[in-house]
Parts: structure tokens; sequence; C-alpha cells
């Protein structure tokens, strides 16, 4: 994106919502759209800075278009206020399934220079957008892992999100069903279970898991690591049965389980 575009996309963020009844109308509508994708193509990306909320000043590669509950600082204000209470500095924090790195920046601003974020992103060119916001943004130590964390360490097909739909591609997820590896957009990215991975690496303190639909795999593949070190969770569950199984294995381990906004399960170990 040339500079006038991306001082364009900038305000296309700044503006947009006033002017979303607009097209609505029936004459004014379709004419605000023709000019919106003529000046600013759906797969733009511009760099914004949060102008809200405790991700307030932190740089983000924007599509226009989609990205405005991130410029506001307004994405999922549960998981965001989670984070505020419960990392403080110094403590190692794992995002599983980082999208384009919201919540690993955030993190690692609450970590601080003491503390470290892993940052798992299967889709490549998320994870490559996700290492340059790490490079823009000065915190705490962030690593970026390229791989998808399944129940064992092999490589596993997955279904990047159509960008027609979902610009910034948070919809991706591994497959989970048998022979669903024909869909459109499937690749094979490499896997690791969480077991294996902090076998060479440090424990977390607290996991943030948003994985479309895997989480019960995710967890399969860190048993050792519950039944251990015991970190605390934050899970978004994408079904009744996910959530079920969930819930049952993290009490199971002698976790208390309770609901952090609609979606959410935050579990803590019982001390």
């Amino acid at each position: 994106m040339s500079l006038s575009e991306g001082r364009l996309g900038r305000t296309f963020l700044r503006f947009a919502t006033p002017f979303a009844n607009l097209r609505n109308l029936p004459v004014i509508g379709p004419c605000l759209r023709w000019a919106s994708a003529k000046l600013i193509p759906r797969d733009s990306l511009t760099w914004i800075q949060v102008h809200h909320g405790p991700a307030k000043g932190i740089w983000l590669r924007l599509n226009p278009r989609t990205g405005r509950a991130y410029f506001e600082g307004q994405v999922e204000p549960e998981v965001q206020a989670a984070l505020q209470k419960y990392l403080r500095p110094g403590m190692t924090f794992y995002d599983v399934g980082a999208n384009i790195g919201f919540f690993s920046l955030l993190a690692a601003r609450l970590v601080g220079p003491q503390g470290h974020v892993v940052a798992f992103e299967a889709d490549p060119e998320i994870a490559a957008r996700l290492r340059e916001q790490v490079t823009r943004n000065s915190s705490a130590p962030i690593t970026v892992e390229e791989k998808a964390v399944w129940s064992s360490s092999n490589p596993v097909s997955f279904v990047r999100a159509d960008a027609n739909i979902s610009p910034d591609r948070g919809l991706g997820h591994v497959i989970t069903t048998v022979g669903d590896d024909t869909s459109p957009g499937t690749i094979r990215v490499g896997g690791v279970s969480l077991d294996d991975y902090v076998a060479a690496s440090i424990e977390p303190d607290f996991i943030k898991c948003d994985v479309e639909g895997a989480e019960v795999a995710v967890f399969r593949g860190a048993q050792k690591l519950l039944s251990g070190k015991k970190p605390a969770i934050l899970c978004e569950m994408h079904s009744e049965e996910n959530h079920r199984v969930l819930t049952e294995e993290f009490t199971r381990l002698g976790y208390r389980c309770e609901s952090c906004g609609t979606n959410h399960v935050l579990a803590q170990f019982l001390q």
C-alpha cells in the first residue's frame, strides 16, 4: 500500500462507522460501496495504532474494511479484561491461535520485558503479518511459531479461511473430521503438541486458546503440562460438546472453571 493509500485507509477506519448506515440507502448506498471498492481494495492493509483500551498505542497492520474493532480496542473485551486481571510482569503467556496477534501484543505489554509470549499461528500469511507487527512494536520478547497446536506433533490439514469472508483469515482451522481435507483452501502445516513444545521451551503460566473448534485436541496434547505446571487457561469454546468435554477434563485435573463472557471458559488450578 502506498503512502497516500495508507492515509486513506486510516481515514476509512476512523470515519467508516458514522457513514455505515448510508450504505443501505437506495441511491447513495451503491455509490458509496462503488467508491470505497475503488479507493480501498479488499486486500488493503494499513498501519494504525489502537486508539482505546489496554492495547492503546499498539501498532497493527489492519484491513481498513474489517479492522474497526481492533482500531477502537473493542476486540473481545472479556478476554482483554481477563488478561489485565491475571497477567503479571515476568509471566510466560502462550497464545494458541494468535491470528494477527492483538492479544499476543497486549500480553507482551502486561508481562513486561522480563516476561515472554509464544504466539502460535498456523496460517503462513497471517504468521508473516504477525511477525511484522512484533517487529514494529517494542515490547516483551515474542516468539512466533508458525504451527498448529494439536494433540500430537505431526503435520495436519489446515483450512485457510476465505479472504473474501474473513480478510484476516481468523476462521482458519485444523480439520478434525476424516475426509474433510478436500475443502477449498486446505494446506498442510506443521503440528505440535503443547507437551512436546514445553519439553524444549519455558512452560506457560497462562494459556489463551482460540482454535475454531479444535480446542479438545489442543488440551489432549497437554496432559503433562496440565498435570504438572498447571497454567491458567482461557479457552474459547466453539460447541456445547467441546465445552462439556473440556470443563469435565479441567475439573478432573483439579481446575475450577467459570464462564468468561459468552463463549469463553476461565480455568484456574485450585490451590
